[in-house]
């Protein structure tokens, strides 16, 4: 998305081939767009959302809308689309850490999946593997590792690329390596280079060998957000503005704490779903619908897919559905807010009745709209409802005057968050084979740890790569 000039032109292309081939310069494109040196990772927290747009240079924009969908484990659901360009990409993030030594790993389990809505073709795409090392001692490196793909089902084309890490006694940082291949699984074309410099590409009928793109003078286009006055409490620049700005400021101790204040206020509110029964649903995506037969056949990897349709005929529809799920644009106010959902918990030993379940919930779709298109459309502004009220991260009780679920016959009512159910006087709970087995384990070294409280303990220190710069921070609970 950031590098418009490898994205847009791809469904113009007319061989199939040659369109492979420009999806695969595409992917590799973005490779290169990382921070200034390696630094600890804010977690998203479960519900935050983030939208944003591209202005493309030939007037048309790039629409992008993303949500934490699953916290344990960390799951991160997005959307894109260029309507004007045929251009849908779906996707999620299913990062899983992995310690190794003197490097820390996000092995990246996720897919995405790219359609090109005027040739009916789906790119199926996995992530090479993130590495960083020195985090014990020596100076912290980022790398990429490992195979990524590119799969086109309509076509039976792949790509086989593989991220090569520096050897201990050789090799050289960055270095990729593969092979775009036939539905026989003939290779067609031979990539190699720097995915932070040039890459090339060879033609293994003809022997020539070009270049397919240079990353080391690309310049990214960033994407747009609405200001931060607009922005709900849990869009992902308002909901880490202070910490951010700490850290911008070099005062880690502002920044562990005010981490520390969010990440408390999850644990809250997972607690108190606990009390009430309720499951956690996303706000913005559905799980996806499997199986024989089902919607997404074949793109289960996805977890989750967005919650609306967006099926227009044209551009224009399209731009119009994909508003009415999230505010994007400036101007567009948040109308859907953060809440605890109101859905009773499912009964886990019937399947078959989880499965229904998680295929019959959605909620309403909101309508932020673009003013001007609103005032055109008096039929798209009674489609605007207010989804509940956001649990505010400033206020240590959240907000119990306001009903939930007012005006939306979807949900049942939901139980104060502050009265758990009740059960009989009499009533023993049910001893589960587990728990037998667990009274006979010694006390938990790790259950009984006492923590030290966040700041408190000795300063970490991390030489950063770019900067050359000695940093001091406290880390915070997770």
């Amino acid at each position: 998305m950031a590098h418009p000039e490898t994205l847009l032109p791809m469904t113009e292309i007319e061989d199939p081939i040659d369109r492979f081939v420009a999806v695969t310069k595409f992917y590799l494109s973005g490779w290169h767009i990382k921070p200034p040196g390696v630094k600890k990772p804010l977690n998203p927290i479960l519900g935050e959302i983030f939208t944003g747009y591209w202005d493309y240079p030939d007037g048309t924009k790039g629409y992008y809308i993303s949500e934490q969908t699953s916290h344990h484990p960390p799951k991160s659901s997005y959307f894109f689309m260029a309507p004007e360009h045929h251009i849908r990409i779906d996707g999620t993030l299913k990062p899983r850490s992995k310690f190794l030594g003197n490097s820390a790993a996000s092995m990246m389990e996720g897919i995405a999946v790219m359609r090109f809505l005027n040739t009916g073709e789906r790119f199926f795409v996995t992530q090479p593997n993130m590495y960083a090392r020195g985090i014990l001692f020596g100076k912290m490196k980022y790398e990429l590792g490992d195979h990524s793909y590119i799969r086109c089902p309509e076509t039976g084309m792949v790509a086989d690329i593989e991220f090569k890490t520096k050897g201990y006694f050789g090799g050289t940082y960055n270095a990729i390596g593969g092979f775009i291949k036939d539905k026989n699984d003939k290779q067609l074309f031979e990539l190699s280079g720097l995915w932070n410099e040039e890459m090339w590409i060879k033609d293994l009928t003809t022997g020539k060998k070009e270049l397919l793109f240079d990353a080391s003078h690309a310049k990214p286009s960033y994407p747009k957000a609405r200001p931060l006055e607009e922005q709900d409490e849990r869009e992902s620049q308002k909901l880490w503005h202070e910490v951010t700005e700490a850290v911008k400021r070099k005062d880690q101790d502002t920044a562990t704490n005010e981490k520390a204040r969010i990440e408390d206020r999850q644990r809250e509110e997972a607690a108190k779903r606990m009390n009430e029964g309720v499951d956690w649903h996303p706000q913005l995506f559905r799980r996806v619908q499997g199986g024989h037969g089902g919607s997404e056949e074949g793109e289960e990897d996805l977890d989750w897919i967005i919650n609306a349709k967006v099926d227009g005929k044209t551009p224009q529809e399209q731009i119009k559905q994909v508003l009415e799920i999230a505010a994007i644009l400036p101007g567009q106010a948040p109308h859907r807010k953060f809440s605890i959902p109101a859905l009773s918990r499912t009964n886990t030993n019937d399947p078959a009745a989880a499965g229904n379940h998680a295929i019959q919930q959605s909620h309403p779709i909101q309508s932020n709209t673009n003013p001007e298109v609103s005032k055109s459309d008096p039929d798209l502004q009674q489609k605007q409802q207010t989804f509940g009220d956001l649990i505010d991260l400033s206020d240590p009780t959240p907000n119990k005057d306001i009903d939930v679920n007012a005006n939306n016959p979807n949900n049942p009512p939901q139980l104060p968050l502050d009265k758990p159910k009740s059960q009989p006087e009499n009533f023993i709970p049910e001893k589960k084979p587990q728990d037998e087995f667990a009274e006979d384990l010694p006390p938990s070294k790790l259950l009984n740890f006492v923590q030290e409280e966040p700041g408190q303990g000795p300063a970490l220190k991390r030489m950063d790569t770019e900067t050359e710069e000695e940093e001091q921070f406290h880390d915070a609970h997770s």
